[in-house]
């Protein structure tokens, strides 16, 4: 391995283009490559040992690839799947969790929301991360449906803002504070999501702390690309379209099964 080889990312679908986004623009001298599972999305309503399969599978294409470090884009697969990962490989991976840490320790009200899929709200790791907040209200909501509209290129569409606003209306008569997003999809509905938050709530999601730790990970272990011209690479399953609409640029898109 060496400086130059790229960093890896990848996700269920074409959420996780929203932690490439902070950590290309954190490091635009790194080379990326992102894969997008999307034919087999939604993570969130699978088994644990069906989400441990595809991370073990996503994370192979991308050793082939020669990543340096993998970035699990995707909350379920890192409170599913991350433990196990590391076990198996000898490469550093980062993981994405929700942002609970920082919506706790700034509520006012002591009342959160969490937005998420099944398969991160029922896990192990996440349960455990609430036990840390006892002196905070955490109303959790499983996104059901979103993620999927996401993935057909529909998060503007009126029929997701009717879902969103069912989600999200019973935690604004709680009086949540802030508002945790626990799916790398769901930065994408942030415009819908603003439509219904009255101002003082804020949004919080995981992407800047993502690609924080990407850097310091690189600083510590394994170093910065010096020697070659920075490459992004982005691979994908299934709709192809969906993620050159969201990407909305001059990038290398190569439609691939695995």
């Amino acid at each position: 391995m060496t400086n130059s080889n790229p960093i890896g990312l990848f996700d269920s679908g074409i959420g996780g283009t929203s932690i490439w986004r902070e950590i290309h623009s954190l490091l635009p001298n790194e080379s990326t490559i992102y894969l997008a599972d999307s034919k087999n999305a939604p993570y969130g309503q699978k088994s644990k040992d069906e989400i441990i399969h595809l991370s073990f599978k996503n994370t192979e294409f991308l050793l082939n690839k020669n990543a340096k470090l993998i970035v699990v884009a995707c909350n379920t697969a890192t409170t599913n799947a991350i433990k196990e990962l590391r076990s198996k490989y000898d490469i550093p991976f980062i993981g994405i969790e929700p942002a609970i840490k920082p919506a706790a320790n700034q509520s006012q009200t002591h009342t959160i929301g969490v937005l998420a899929t099944k398969g991160t709200l029922t896990s192990e790791l996440f349960s455990k991360s609430v036990l840390n907040y006892p002196n905070t209200k955490i109303i959790e909501q499983i996104g059901y449906g979103l993620v999927p509209l996401i993935e057909e290129g529909k998060q503007d569409s009126v029929e997701t803002l009717k879902l969103l606003e069912s989600f999200l209306t019973p935690m604004i008569k709680a009086n949540i504070d802030y508002l945790v997003l626990g799916c790398s999809h769901y930065p994408y509905l942030i415009p819908q999501i603003k439509k219904i938050l009255p101002p003082h709530i804020k949004i919080i999601d995981s992407g800047e702390a993502v690609a924080r730790q990407t850097k310091s990970v690189l600083n510590e272990k394994i170093g910065f690309n010096t020697s070659s011209t920075p490459f992004t690479e982005f691979y994908i399953n299934a709709n192809p379209n969906v993620l050159k609409n969201i990407l909305n640029g001059p990038f290398n898109i190569i439609e691939r099964d695995f």
